[in-house]
């Protein structure tokens, strides 16, 4: 093994063919900083143009997960005093997206653990993406004044029928199956196949291509596709067919099942205006045809999220004073009006996120 090239936080190094990629911050499940971003942009900049790395690897420091998100607090201190930590870090961000989906050699993402928003955003657009029997995936971001972001409104688009709906408005948790069938992995390896995997791909012949990375990573995994919410696709198929939340949250109380009424109050302790831009943001996904096209919508909503009071009060009540007893603003869904949405859809004119051809 080589020494790393890159230490601290984030930490890069080439293993035999592989060039690992390791989120670094075990303590808080790898919750990534600019700073990683960048330095995960650096990684990638060294293993595309190494002849010696063949696969690149993903994967998170400690047993809790690949990460947690991203540095939700910092961007909270920063949107209380009206800085601009948003605005940098998620044009990097989605930047960093965009390359991960298109990065010319095969890279593998460990999605092990906990699994949500900015992590999901590293492993989720990647060629060959693993899942486990310990995989707890979510994009939980309605529940903070926010929306799933990092291209999770292609991802989420791009699910069958209404999973992915339901998915980005509830903020449910996938299993492994789940996250297959919702199209946001490839496969399911056991925990206990990962370390096996890892070395096979350590040891890879040089110059591979990703079909024969795809039948190694077949060669360990499991044949289970169907999660406990996969099972469920027709019921959620009829409740979130609709182009709006009151419309959703109706069909659901018209329902009256045990279920339907456990998924309304998932749906209840939600930011409304967080709702209602997540599901317009959803529709608008199915009908573009890039990644990209979702990232620039989502760089739109996001500095308008940023400088909203249901940001700050969502990460208040969830990671800083944590009495999960936010106070939305509006409190109902019939209080988020036109006018009101119009700022987190509109062009930014010159701080329009842009994607630079590489060549």
């Amino acid at each position: 093994m080589n020494a790393p090239f890159i230490e601290g936080d984030l930490v890069a190094v080439r293993e035999g063919a592989a060039g690992i990629i390791r989120l670094n911050r075990p303590k808080a499940i790898n919750a990534v900083t600019l700073e990683m971003f960048r330095d995960v942009d650096k990684a990638l900049d060294a293993f595309e143009t190494d002849p010696a790395v063949s696969v690149i690897v993903l994967e998170g420091a400690g047993e809790r997960g690949l990460c947690a998100g991203g540095d939700i607090r910092a961007l909270w201190e920063s949107s209380h005093a009206k800085g601009d930590l948003g605005k940098i870090l998620w044009r990097e961000e989605y930047i960093l997206n965009s390359r991960i989906a298109h990065f010319p050699k095969p890279y593998v993402a460990f999605m092990d653990g906990i699994v949500m928003g900015g992590g999901v955003g590293l492993s989720a657009h990647s060629k060959h993406r693993v899942v486990t029997d310990k995989t707890k995936l979510a994009m939980p971001e309605a529940g903070l004044g926010f929306f799933p972001d990092v291209g999770g409104t292609w991802l989420l688009a791009n699910s069958p029928g209404e999973i992915g709906t339901y998915f980005g408005l509830t903020g449910a948790m996938m299993n492994g199956p789940d996250a297959v069938h919702a199209k946001f992995a490839d496969w399911v390896v056991p925990q206990a196949k990962l370390f096996d995997l890892r070395r096979a791909l350590t040891n890879i012949n040089p110059g591979v291509e990703d079909a024969d990375v795809w039948d190694l990573i077949r060669s360990f995994a499991t044949p289970e596709k169907v999660g406990p919410v996969a099972a469920l696709q027709p019921e959620i198929d009829k409740w979130f067919a609709h182009d709006r939340v009151d419309e959703i949250m109706d069909a659901l109380t018209q329902d009256g099942s045990e279920l339907a009424l456990a998924t309304l109050k998932m749906l209840n302790e939600k930011s409304p205006r967080g709702l209602v831009i997540t599901l317009k943001l959803l529709r608008l996904a199915r009908e573009s045809a890039t990644l990209e096209e979702c990232l620039v919508r989502e760089y739109r909503a996001a500095l308008a999220v940023f400088a909203s009071d249901d940001f700050r009060e969502g990460v208040r009540a969830a990671v800083i004073d944590k009495d999960r007893n936010p106070k939305w603003s509006p409190p109902t869904i019939d209080g988020v009006t036109p006018p009101m949405l119009a700022p987190y859809f509109t062009s930014l004119g010159d701080d329009e996120l842009v994607f630079e051809e590489r060549n």
